[in-house]
């Protein structure tokens, strides 16, 4: 039972909206990578290195990483998964993204040997679907709130809109997608980084009347103070997410109680071990955490609904539903029906290669 060939295929993607933007970059297009793995009985695994260069990583890093990791993993059994990944970890600093593919390949591959899904390698599900949240990125005030209409018409209950930072016309964002959205709509903010500690608390007195839930990382990601100040201050949810980056810094935003909610992302973390070792980080702490958008096909939010699917609790909608406004998808669709996505049928991640 061991691993008998590593291949890499490009995964080239277009936005539907190819101004798609956010406050650090826009994204007209993801160049992503997908790890196949097999074993002597024709069992597949599949993982997906998520590569935006403004976010992780760009095509051609991924892909030499990748290269030079596979290269090590034919030969090793499938049932070492820990070892493997230990071994990964020593042989390439830093690089999460593309040990996330590779992790991702080791479970999908295991899991479909076993014949179960990815979830039962991971302690068994809590649920058979999740509530989604959709994202609304950085337009004018009448666009975004067209978008968050269509959304809550096709059942969403959720959205999060990117801020850019400049506070008059973020405020005219939210008031407008308020409006469009109605008030049973859950809202959530993004500013990516672009707000600093004082500048949102103030913002914070002309937003609240439009029913916050929750503020995503408004502060640059080593702003660990800014963070716990806003978290002391505001009656709202506080989350990290560049501040997340590796166990050690969930690690150090639980113990020191720095954020309300933190997104965990099977992407950022490294892959699954690490999302799991997050996450139990997390519930042992009492702190929240959400499953949130790391844009790829429908192979990346399969696997991140497998890890989203064993969390205790999920007090906010995750965002596993970006692959519906990407194009030249190349796995079996991963359908989202009222707001929510369900776990598919199947061993491993429940997606294949649609040919």
């Amino acid at each position: 039972m061991k691993i008998a060939s590593a291949d890499l295929r490009p995964c080239v993607q277009a936005l539907a909206d190819p101004q798609w933007k956010f406050a650090r970059a826009q994204v007209p297009r993801l160049e992503g990578w997908v790890l196949r793995l097999a074993d002597d009985d024709g069992h597949e695994g599949l993982g997906y290195c998520h590569a935006i260069p403004a976010i992780s990583t760009h095509g051609a890093g991924a892909e030499a990483g990748l290269a030079f990791l596979a290269q090590g993993l034919v030969g090793r059994p499938l049932d070492d998964l820990a070892g493997t990944m230990e071994e990964v970890d020593a042989t390439l600093a830093y690089h999460p993204t593309v040990k996330a593919a590779i992790d991702m390949a080791l479970h999908d591959l295991l899991a479909r040997r076993l014949g179960v899904p990815v979830n039962v390698l991971l302690g068994g599900r809590m649920r058979d679907a999740v509530a989604l949240s959709r994202i609304l990125p950085i337009k004018a005030p009448d666009e975004m709130a067209a978008m968050a209409e269509r959304l809550v018409a096709e059942g969403y209950r959720q959205l999060k809109l990117k801020l850019s930072g400049d506070t008059d016309l973020d405020v005219q964002r939210i008031a407008a997608v308020r409006a469009a959205a109605g008030e049973g709509v859950t809202l959530t903010l993004d500013p990516n980084q672009s707000y600093h500690a004082k500048q949102l608390i103030a913002a914070f007195g002309r937003m609240e009347r439009y029913g916050i839930a929750l503020i995503e990382q408004p502060f640059p990601a080593a702003d660990i103070a800014g963070l716990a100040l806003l978290t002391r201050t505001l009656p709202v949810a506080i989350e990290a997410d560049e501040s997340a980056q590796s166990v050690r810094d969930v690690f150090r935003l639980v113990s020191e109680r720095v954020v309300d909610v933190i997104n965990l992302k099977v992407t950022n973390l490294g892959g699954i071990r690490r999302f799991m070792q997050a996450l139990r980080i997390c519930e042992a702490g009492e702190v929240g955490c959400r499953v949130g958008a790391a844009f790829g096909p429908a192979l990346l939010q399969a696997m991140s609904l497998q890890a989203a699917s064993v969390v205790r609790r999920l007090p906010y909608a995750c965002e596993l539903s970006e692959h519906l406004h990407l194009r030249d998808d190349p796995f079996t669709p991963l359908p989202v029906h009222d707001g929510r996505l369900r776990l598919p049928q199947g061993p491993g991640c429940g997606v294949r290669y649609a040919s």
